[in-house]
């Protein structure tokens, strides 16, 4: 037998009904009794749509017109949205997007988690635009338009989208991204350089540049006359994150302050810290705020980094206790203590994803825990959690789909309240959810 051809997509465009938004920011509607992801459709519009995948459960669609506007609907603040993948909403209103992620994290903690919070917290948020301190931007020399295109992807995923400025990017970047180009366009490596990350502090840049294959002396004192002429810092990494050194300056730091609990917290440019700044810094006073950790009181912080979240604790609770998987993120954590002068805390390494409740760090038992995860979620150390004797927790999420699934898990087989849950608006313009969450245990 040949080979099945695959079916052909109609070349003439399908008008379709939109009633929601998917976890990418896309618009969900049906046609002909089949679900179609439409990019570009917000909720309560009719367009008019071309289809560009089709799947055995869905099919995938582009908007080419739209015939009727929701009123929610505003001018993208960007030139280039319709191309580049790096947002997803800013043909949505500000105010939508809050409420189109508070409706996720209702939703999931409904459907997956089966329960809701006694109260729902108004959502934080902070300036939209130039929030982005950290990113991963894509790199191509094409060769057809003579040049290194440098940002995010298009939305298709497959190249690189050719934009001029990033409104979302870091004042430091933002009106970058042609320099950037140039930069690599004159190195004997243009067309092995894959990625450049980019990091900012309050008061300082950096950039990171992978290179598949060797710099010549050429390309190095490029490097450094660019990071002299721009006063960003540049770090290279030739093969594996564990290859990123500092190339020029000699002498660099970067780091954020956190005003309200006289903390400065130093960082490396590929160390994970929360990308809005502003925003991180109304989270911080959130968790503060919920937890409310008094001065007798043991707080023990998991998956704590380099002590975003474990410093300002200190700064009110009688002893608190940090916990990471990497090492390398404790040693700044440690580092951040001694320079702020806080002494009531100590940090541990420890894989989270194990049973730590042997360890000697965990025998005194704590009054308080708040957890900040990654994606994955936090089941596995759920139970150790519940064996602590804290009486509150904070969670910290940036999926709202794995918070529900725990919070579900802490409520029913651990003995926990929901007592109140709500939104942070940690990246506007995309359709990430972070969110924010207070157990109690016992009944009311």
């Amino acid at each position: 037998m040949g080979r099945r051809q695959r079916r052909r997509l109609p070349a003439e465009p399908i008008t379709i009904d939109i009633s929601d938004l998917s976890h990418d920011g896309r618009g969900v509607g049906r046609h002909e009794e089949k679900a179609v992801f439409v990019h570009g459709a917000l909720p309560g519009e009719r367009v008019s749509a071309r289809l560009v995948a089709r799947n055995r459960r869905h099919d995938e669609a582009i908007v080419l017109s739209v015939l009727e506007p929701s009123p929610d609907r505003i001018e993208p603040g960007c030139p280039w949205f319709e191309q580049c993948g790096g947002c997803a909403l800013q043909h949505l209103s500000h105010g939508a997007q809050l409420r189109f992620k508070h409706k996720r994290l209702v939703d999931n903690l409904k459907r997956l988690g089966g329960v809701e919070p006694e109260q729902w917290l108004e959502p934080l948020s902070a300036e939209p635009w130039h929030y982005r301190r950290r990113a991963r931007l894509s790199a191509r020399l094409v060769q057809a338009k003579g040049r290194v295109l440098v940002g995010f992807r298009e939305k298709q995923g497959r190249f690189v989208a050719d934009v001029g400025h990033c409104r979302v990017l870091h004042p430091a970047f933002s009106e970058r991204l042609e320099s950037l180009s140039d930069l690599l366009g004159e190195l004997s490596v243009a067309d092995a350089v894959p990625q450049i990350e980019i990091a900012s502090g309050d008061e300082a840049s950096a950039i990171v540049i992978r290179h598949l294959r060797p710099l010549d002396a050429d390309d190095v004192m490029r490097l450094k006359q660019w990071s002299e002429r721009e006063g960003i810092s540049v770090y290279l990494q030739p093969k594996g994150p564990e290859t990123v050194h500092r190339l020029w300056p000699e002498q660099h730091a970067l780091s954020y302050r956190l005003p309200a609990f006289d903390l400065e917290l130093e960082f490396h440019p590929q160390h994970f810290v929360q990308v809005n700044a502003a925003l991180n810094r109304r989270l911080v006073d959130r968790a503060l705020e919920l937890l409310a950790p008094q001065p007798d009181e043991r707080v023990l912080d998991l998956f704590c980094g380099l002590g975003n979240f474990t410093l300002p604790l200190a700064r009110r609770a009688g002893q608190v206790t940090g916990v990471e998987g990497a090492s390398e993120l404790i040693a700044a954590a440690r580092a951040n203590a001694r320079a702020n002068g806080v002494e009531n805390v100590a940090f541990e390494v420890a894989d989270l994803s194990e049973d730590v409740s042997a360890t000697d760090w965990f025998r005194n038992k704590f009054d308080a825990v708040l957890i900040d995860p990654p994606r994955s979620g936090a089941l596995e150390i759920l139970p150790v959690i519940a064996a602590s004797g804290a009486r509150r927790v904070v969670y910290v999420s940036c999926n709202p789909a794995t918070l529900a699934r725990d919070a579900g898990e802490l409520v029913r087989a651990h003995g926990f309240r929901l007592l109140s849950a709500g939104i942070a608006d940690m990246f506007p313009h995309t359709a990430h959810v972070e969110s924010i969450a207070l157990f109690e245990r016992g009944a009311s």
